[in-house]
């Protein structure tokens, strides 16, 4: 290997990172999966219904518009 080569390989961080710490890349799907998981709490679920639902209002009263002219 060149001595350009290595300063490549360093300057992109994947080979000095895993070699500093090989621990990370698990650590990281562990924790990702650990979210995915998790469920979606009550209060988000209700948000998104009553976004939802002002959407589609929305949509409605601009198609009423659009074909009342």
């Amino acid at each position: 290997m060149t001595e350009h080569s290595k300063k490549t390989s360093v300057s992109n961080g994947l080979p000095a990172m895993a070699a500093l710490h090989p621990g990370v890349s698990a650590q990281l799907r562990e924790y990702y999966q650990s979210v995915q998981e998790e469920g979606i709490p009550e209060r988000f679920l209700a948000l998104l219904e009553r976004l939802d639902t002002a959407e589609r209002q929305a949509s409605e009263a601009t198609r009423i518009e659009d074909h009342a002219r």
